[in-house]
């Protein structure tokens, strides 16, 4: 760790008018880490130094924030991207860097409970997606959001667990993440111009069925922007045709939490680019190229 003195020493010569010699101060600060912003933000608060000193502290204190998400969200995808939870609360700090991870783990660990209480193990697939759809959009309100759909806050967690609105992708996410630590095999279908899940064939049901049948590890697909209406692969296929689009196996079959979390930087892109907030488009592509492993 830094000392004290040497930080608060860089963090007075944060106004020095020599370009050059400000950006050796940044760089040093930078390597510091993200143990120098509680003295930033100190300064920022106590010292009036005029607007160059404010807005230089707030555009590093940013770029420090921004760097930690950019190197989380790499370490993630490096080791498997296998807790989608976890690659969704990294994008959630981009935009709010203080927000409290606990407290969103602790909303879904209460909404997973509420639906454990209602499940058994003698129902059926179809029974408990009824369970879930009750819990999520008529116990708690949980919605689409179809009156701002592209609003950039569809996509953070914490936004959409205050508001119970959100967009089929964030909407999807929870369904999934408390399917899965409830051990139901439901998983995230990256279709063109929308996601969905799929209820995955935990004991071949459908092989028994019938043996012939493609893609036949999937019992059904939901979408949860719709209150969770089950439909099946046929219905993928007309929508499919209706975009003019070549049906691919990839838009039948579970997605990665990587390719989810791809998708919901892409979300935010189009967002921020629908707002006219540039440096958000460079940051958010940024974010994705970190997953391109």
């Amino acid at each position: 760790m830094a000392l004290k003195s040497e930080i608060e020493a860089l963090i007075h010569l944060i106004d020095d008018p020599d370009e050059a010699i400000f950006n050796q101060i940044r760089n040093k600060i930078l390597s510091i880490g993200d143990e120098v912003i509680p003295f930033l933000e100190q300064a920022w608060e106590n010292q009036d130094l005029g607007l160059l000193y404010q807005s230089r502290i707030e555009n590093i204190i940013h770029k420090i924030q921004f760097d930690s998400v950019y190197h989380s969200l790499f370490k993630w995808a490096n080791g498997g991207g296998q807790d989608l939870l976890e690659g969704a609360l990294i994008v959630n700090r981009y935009q709010y860097p203080d927000l409290d991870t606990e407290d969103i783990r602790n909303k879904i660990g209460a909404l997973r409970q509420d639906i454990w209480i209602e499940l058994n193990n003698n129902l059926t697939a179809f029974e408990e997606i009824r369970i879930f759809n009750y819990i999520l959009f008529d116990h708690h309100g949980f919605s689409g959001n179809k009156k701002n759909y592209h609003s950039p806050q569809n996509s953070y967690l914490n936004c959409v667990l205050e508001s119970k609105k959100g967009n089929p992708l964030s909407l999807s996410i929870l369904y999934c993440i408390i399917a899965q630590q409830l051990d139901i095999p439901i998983f995230g279908v990256n279709l063109p111009n929308h996601f969905v899940l799929a209820y995955q064939d935990k004991n071949n049901v459908m092989n028994f069925v019938d043996p012939e049948k493609e893609n036949s590890d999937v019992l059904f697909y939901i979408n949860p922007f719709s209150r969770g209406t089950i439909f099946n692969r046929t219905e993928i296929e007309q929508f499919l045709e209706q975009l003019k689009l070549e049906p691919k196996p990839t838009f039948f079959e579970p997605c990665s939490n990587i390719d989810i979390i791809k998708r919901m930087l892409a979300n935010l892109v189009y967002s921020y680019e629908k707002l006219g907030y540039p440096q958000k488009v460079d940051e958010l592509r940024e974010l994705h190229s970190s997953l391109e492993i």
